[in-house]
């Protein structure tokens, strides 16, 4: 049985991006008749406190229903769990993988000399030094967690198998300075509490589950299988984004839009003019 979710932070309105990624999610756990075929999930993902709106949340929920989308169960809010990602740092420090790290980005951005998937990758300045953990990011020490954790693969159900390469990342924060955890092992902790079998979610992600694997390992949580979508994307190619004012769902509502028929839209990637769908996970690999 398959077992997805959404999980959306509450720091923005949801857009189409959103939308599309919620109705896919929906629809891998639903049979096409809408007999219930599997189990979908609502995450709000909500431990960034100076980010996260409660009113936002609300307005996510309110989204989602006027799609026609329902989930099964209460709705899960990550920040409820932030005993669990403590508990999985200090397993990770007692296997002596996490280091503290003060750098600010301006250093970071001085020192670093090579990209990532995240961006620059991370020096390792502070690797070693003797860093007073108060108030320091806490990173993943990459070349000793891949030797322990050996050699390991994944499955994208488009994609299909692939050998997971987390050293492209760097030495990755695990622990923010002002969160209580990074989305990496926030998400990779929620989706093994959730019995998520198949993790559904965009393209722009695909990388990320380098980590998530060796995370898995590090940390014998179960394995599930990945889904990557495509991408709603403006003209320019840009994928839709909260911070530069793409249409909001809220917006729509308001304006009188009928969300199931958008939804249904969506599904046969009828979308407003000035945006496409791009299909493919070239771009994310």
């Amino acid at each position: 049985m398959i077992r997805t979710r959404f999980a959306p932070s509450p720091n923005g309105l949801l857009h189409l991006g959103h939308a599309y990624a919620a109705i896919v999610a929906h629809d891998l756990a639903r049979a096409a008749d809408g007999a219930a075929d599997g189990e979908f999930l609502l995450r709000i993902e909500d431990i960034d406190a100076a980010r996260s709106r409660p009113e936002l949340a609300e307005a996510m929920i309110e989204d989602l229903q006027w799609l026609g989308l329902g989930w099964d169960g209460p709705v899960v809010w990550q920040s409820s769990r932030l005993d669990s990602y403590g508990a999985a740092a200090d397993r990770l420090r007692a296997m002596g993988l996490l280091y503290p790290c003060n750098c600010t980005r301006a250093q970071i951005a001085a020192a670093a000399t090579a990209h990532g998937p995240d961006g620059l990758i991370y020096p390792g300045t502070c690797r070693g030094r003797d860093i007073d953990p108060a108030g320091a990011a806490w990173r993943l020490d990459m070349a000793r967690a891949v030797e322990i954790a050996g050699p390991l693969v994944w499955e994208d159900e488009l994609a299909g198998p692939r050998v997971a390469t987390p050293e492209i990342f760097g030495d990755i924060v695990l622990l923010r300075k002002e969160a209580p955890a990074s989305y990496h092992l926030a998400a990779t902790l929620d989706d093994a509490a959730d019995g998520i079998t198949l993790v559904t979610r965009g393209a722009d992600l695909f990388a990320a589950s380098h980590v998530h694997r060796l995370l898995q390992a590090l940390l014998d949580l179960p394995v599930p299988r990945w889904h990557h979508h495509g991408l709603i994307v403006e003209g320019d190619g840009r994928k839709l984004a909260k911070r530069r004012g793409s249409p909001s769902l809220a917006d729509m509502r308001g304006d009188g839009v009928d969300g199931r028929a958008l939804a249904d839209d969506l599904r046969h990637a009828l979308l407003p003019a000035g945006l496409s769908l791009i299909r493919g996970i070239g771009c994310a690999q």
